[in-house]
């Protein structure tokens, strides 16, 4: 009696788990990606730019053409995982005070834009948003700025076109390390789709790496951002790391702040990215 009533009990732990995997497997992608689908107003200093994406999407980003002493030179900025462009419009415009042309990307599914976000299709959407810059911009005028989750497009991204630099904001080593940190329980290498190898991709380019970071980041820890500055250096790529005093990941001193322009306008003055 004893034996059975273990069995029993075994085989229901083990259904629950087997329902629990098969849930997180259906469902990863809404723990993943959180868009604002709301299509909001272009502010007055910004202008609407439209993307046509090589699987035929037409996505709205938005434009925000220099204020401060033009460095003709552009910055593309591949957000997170959640909000949309409204939310990033203080990013875009302190960029241009810094004299940079500053592209915010919303990707497919988010700000009003048609389609459901997957690793591809990010990809698909930043290789929209690199052929529209590549209209004003060579390609060694351009910098790619990831934040977060955009890290990991940002760097497949660089792999692909070799843009001047890149700016990591809360880059994360891959979506797995970063999610395995978050659900220890699960097998979260195993059952990921999409996976955003950041580090993997870094080995591709050549360009320089600036890795901002906060010691304080709830949602990708200090040590996963190390990891990508210690990895990039290792792939022999020049690499500046930043850190910013922050009350967590979605602190506005990480996202916009001062630490954070003066990181990019580092960068650019490094390679002379000067009118």
């Amino acid at each position: 009696m004893p034996w059975a009533w273990i069995v029993r009990v075994a085989l229901v732990v083990v259904l629950a788990w087997v329902l629990v995997l098969v849930a997180a497997w259906l469902g990863q992608r809404a723990l993943i990606y959180h868009p604002d689908i709301s299509d909001p107003e272009p502010p007055a200093d910004a202008e609407e730019a439209a993307l046509r994406t090589g699987d035929g999407l037409e996505l709205t980003a938005w434009r925000f053409p220099p204020t401060g002493a033009d460095r003709e030179a552009a910055v593309m900025v591949l957000p997170g995982n959640a909000g949309n462009r409204g939310g990033r419009a203080e990013l875009g415009r302190s960029l241009a005070g810094a004299g940079f042309t500053a592209l915010l990307v919303d990707y497919r599914g988010y700000g009003g834009n048609p389609g459901s976000p997957t690793e591809d299709g990010l990809h698909q959407d930043a290789l929209a948003a690199w052929d529209l810059l590549r209209e004003d911009f060579e390609a060694d005028r351009i910098i790619l700025f990831g934040e977060s989750l955009g890290s990991g497009v940002a760097a497949r991204l660089d792999a692909e076109t070799g843009p001047a630099g890149l700016v990591f904001r809360s880059p994360f080593t891959s979506l797995a390390a970063a999610g395995s940190e978050h659900y220890p329980l699960l097998p979260v290498d195993l059952l990921l789709r999409d996976r955003y190898p950041v580090v993997e991709h870094l080995e591709r380019g050549s360009g320089p790496v600036v890795v901002v970071y906060a010691a304080d980041d709830e949602v990708v820890s200090a040590e996963q951002s190390l990891e990508v500055a210690a990895a990039a250096e290792e792939a022999g790529r020049r690499v500046t790391a930043v850190e910013v005093e922050a009350e967590g990941h979605n602190d506005f001193v990480l996202g916009a702040g001062p630490d954070v322009i003066g990181a990019v306008e580092a960068l650019a003055d490094g390679l002379d990215l000067t009118a």
